[in-house]
């Protein structure tokens, strides 16, 4: 009841994309219920039925891959400070996040077996003249466990991802131990303690007999010119450095963003999907495979390979952004590049990721594009429903991701206005963002696609 009443006070823009949500998986779960109807159609090929459910992971993927990235910009779920005292600590929001999202991916689900159920004459009779009773199996009963099965997949995959990305990180166990290693060093090792007791025990034995001075004076044991002898076997106390002392102020500057470190990993496995599939495209003697496209018979480690590429690119994709951002502040950078640059730098690990999905995906279209045989039966209306859901959601998954950054800079931005940076200023580091970003992954773009179709096309 608290997630549907979070979800019913939501703002706009936040419904929206849990429709959209709910749109990716009410279109792949059609494309499970699909399969389904194959398979009752064509009983005696199990494996080209269990092919057809082998490239659903895509679409599935790229539908929970969406709906992680909503859930982790949803405002009404963000911890914040006051709601732990009302029963709303960090597990307890990730479990009302985990819930809508859930919920959302649930309302997809059940429009898909609705409007599959439709198509197959099952409610209101046969729609279309029948034309689509070739690949739903109007003339087989449904099974509804199978179907219930299956459009259980993206609701808990959806919701079990979410549950992994936002659960509560172990914050106060970090805080006591660094707090406790402040008060340590602050009172010094034991060793260093018991001299110092040893050296006031000392001083307080040689203040029952005070030494005169020369003139006549006695002067304090502890003074200036009459030091206390240390204790033999005490070690003295070294003065201690002011940058060694405990940190005392109240608001201490943001620790940086870490440099992304999965750039060298990403090139590695993209330079081994690209090796599979040209050793692959060399062997004639492996099992063919037929991918949509037009390309039947072709090497099943093609697509491995593929999907190390696609991997590697992800992977890649921060590092890429990051090193955007410290081009940009070569020789000499002006302000405008230098903001321009910095904020490329802050924003590689939110947004490089997903840049780093859609390259993979736009390669993949270009090759499958180059490919492209009108005359092949595998292609369809579920094959091209597929591919919209893959795009779709990896390129609302980018947009998404670049208004959470946008959202997280909010108060830098504002603080700029408040110095009385211009507008356009703004705008303008905004759209050479956009260049830079262009004129990197564009051409790597290209260039990926071109050598993943060359081993199908020679």
């Amino acid at each position: 009841m608290l997630a549907l009443r979070l979800a019913r006070g939501s703002q706009s823009a936040v419904q929206l994309r849990r429709l959209l949500v709910a749109t990716a998986s009410a279109a792949t779960g059609f494309l499970l219920l699909g399969t389904l109807g194959h398979a009752l159609a064509h009983q005696d090929s199990a494996g080209g039925s269990a092919l057809r459910l082998a490239w659903c992971v895509a679409p599935i993927a790229a539908t929970v891959h969406f709906a992680v990235t909503v859930a982790r910009t949803d405002p009404g779920t963000r911890p914040r400070p006051g709601l732990s005292a009302i029963g709303l600590g960090p597990a307890r929001l990730m479990a009302v996040s985990a819930a809508t999202t859930a919920l959302s991916c649930t309302l997809g689900s059940m429009l898909a077996l609705l409007f599959f159920l439709h198509l197959r004459g099952d409610l209101t009779g046969m729609p279309f003249d029948g034309d689509a009773s070739d690949f739903l199996a109007a003339d087989h009963s449904l099974p509804l466990p199978a179907a219930l099965t299956l459009l259980t997949l993206v609701p808990a995959a959806a919701s079990i991802s979410v549950a992994l990305t936002l659960r509560p990180r172990d914050t106060h166990r970090r805080t006591r131990a660094q707090a406790a290693g402040a008060r340590t060093q602050a009172a010094g090792t034991p060793a260093q303690a018991a001299g110092a007791r040893a050296q006031a025990a000392g001083s307080s034995a040689a203040g029952a007999a005070p030494v005169p001075a020369r003139g006549g004076t006695p002067s304090a044991p502890g003074s200036a010119a009459n030091p206390p002898a240390p204790t033999p076997g005490t070690p003295e106390s070294p003065a201690q450095d002011p940058d060694d002392l405990p940190s005392t102020d109240p608001h201490p500057l943001p620790a940086p963003n870490p440099t992304p470190r999965d750039l060298p990993w990403g090139i590695a496995v993209l330079a081994a999907g690209l090796a599979v599939e040209a050793y692959a495209s060399r062997d004639t003697h492996t099992p063919g495979l037929t991918i949509p496209g037009g390309a039947t018979g072709s090497p099943a480690a093609v697509l491995a390979g593929w999907t190390l590429t696609a991997l590697g690119l992800a992977l890649a994709g921060p590092g890429l952004t990051h090193l955007c951002g410290r081009l940009l502040q070569a020789v000499r950078p002006g302000a405008l590049r230098l903001l321009a640059g910095r904020v490329l730098m802050a924003e590689s690990t939110r947004i490089g990721r997903p840049l780093g999905v859609v390259c993979a995906v736009a390669s993949g279209a270009y090759a499958m594009a180059t490919l492209y045989d009108a005359d092949d039966p595998s292609l369809g209306p579920l094959t091209t429903l597929g591919a919209l859901v893959v795009a779709g959601c990896t390129v609302a998954t980018l947009l998404t991701a670049a208004a959470e950054a946008r959202a997280a800079r909010a108060d830098t931005t504002a603080a700029l206005l408040r110095l009385g940076a211009p507008a356009t200023t703004l705008r303008t580091a905004a759209a050479m963002r956009a260049g830079a970003l262009l004129a990197l992954f564009a051409p790597l773009t290209f260039l990926i696609a071109e050598l993943a179709a060359l081993p199908l096309t020679t």
